[in-house]
């Protein structure tokens, strides 16, 4: 049986670096594209709700009604462009979405607060965007519950209503970026990687090089690694660039240790690049092989790495299913370094299910290319 040896691993590794510097296209996937889509998805999906343009409907011209709209005005949630004359102007408005929500005070407000009464306001909300209709509904609820307090205060100062003060730990400005850019750069490594390496074994039956190689003294795992180690070196590269630019571009503070990500992510590229190989072999076409890998990392690291939805509400089957996605512990490694500065005690099941990945990856890779080799 033939030894494993570093230095033929080590000459595929210089073969197949010569390879990719030979070709323009998998270098600018391998280094323009995956900054390209972090800085494009991380702007683009966001759950942050500001400047909803708001109606105001003021039937009690008084000065508590004023304060209530000043309030609105003054939150930074809220942009008023519509002073309205009677109700059934609010409806064209939200048919048309000129507003988003429609806020009516209604006549005796002002005579109800001082009396000690309840007071009733009307918060009329598009829903046909039902994740914006919500969250506009909480902010203006907080809004008038602060203005509710405040004229408690007001009237009965030695009756000091009782306010619930709410602290947010980790995300402190609830700022969608702090947790989709983490989960970007899993998702976005994943699908990169694994497109990167699907290209490789196909190439070789594309040209007509692979009996060559199969021909030549190497074993079977040293042609993997061979081949896995500039793509790992890249890979890192590339999460690397990932971390800064959500650091300074998007502003997501890292309070980790650099080391454990780095360890982290070698065992999820060595996984990723192991399914790249694997698919390359089984296919041997590249244009295919770009194909399998696309679909195989995009749609699972979308949808069920709880990347943008929560896994928790998914039906049972989904929660299962999502068990077998490596994105969704990449993910969890990533904003618990992000966000939290956790480490191995709390990850360490993280660390687990990644190294199974990546034996996992690197098993189906060997297994394929010494079926074609044999």
């Amino acid at each position: 049986m033939m030894a494993f040896s570093l230095t033929r691993l080590f000459a595929i590794a210089r073969k197949e670096t010569i390879q990719l510097r030979r070709d323009p296209r998998s270098l600018g996937m391998a280094f323009v594209v995956p900054a390209f889509m972090i800085i494009f998805f991380g702007y683009v999906i966001s759950f942050d709700v500001k400047d909803i343009r708001v109606a105001v409907l003021d039937q009690d011209h008084t000065q508590r009604s004023r304060e209530l709209m000043q309030a609105f005005s003054a939150s930074g949630r809220f942009q008023v462009v519509r002073q309205l004359a009677r109700y059934g102007d609010i409806e064209p408005l939200l048919d048309r979405g000129a507003v988003r929500l429609a806020l009516v005070v209604p006549p005796g407000f002002q005579r109800d607060l001082q009396a000690g009464r309840p007071a009733a306001v009307q918060a009329v909300v598009d829903g046909a965007d039902a994740n914006t209709a919500a969250i506009s509904l909480n902010y203006a609820q907080a809004i008038v519950s602060a203005f509710s307090a405040r004229v408690v205060f007001r009237a009965t100062p030695q009756a000091s209503p009782v306010v619930a003060q709410s602290r947010v730990w980790y995300n402190e400005t609830l700022s969608s970026s702090n947790m989709v850019v983490p989960g970007l750069v899993a998702m976005i490594m994943m699908i990169i990687s694994a497109m990167l390496t699907a290209l490789t074994v196909a190439r070789e039956w594309e040209r007509g090089t692979m009996e060559q190689l199969a021909a030549t003294p190497v074993h079977p795992t040293e042609v993997i690694l061979g081949k896995l180690v500039p793509y790992l070196g890249i890979g890192l590269i590339d999460v690397t660039v990932a971390v800064f630019i959500g650091m300074f571009v998007f502003g997501v503070p890292f309070r980790g240790n650099p080391l454990i990500l780095v360890g982290m992510a070698t065992l999820f590229l060595f996984g990723t690049l192991g399914l790249g190989v694997f698919i390359s072999a089984t296919v041997k076409s590249q244009l295919l092989a770009t194909q399998v890998a696309m679909i195989a990392t995009y749609l699972p690291s979308l949808l069920l790495s709880g990347l943008l939805f929560d896994i928790a509400s998914m039906p049972l089957v989904l929660r299962i299913i999502s068990n077998i996605v490596p994105a969704k512990y990449f993910i969890v490694v990533l904003r618990g370094l992000f966000l939290k500065d956790v480490g191995l005690t709390v990850l360490w099941v993280q660390g687990v299910a990644m190294l199974l990945f990546a034996a996992t990856g690197l098993s189906l890779a060997v297994r394929s290319f010494r079926k074609e080799i044999a």
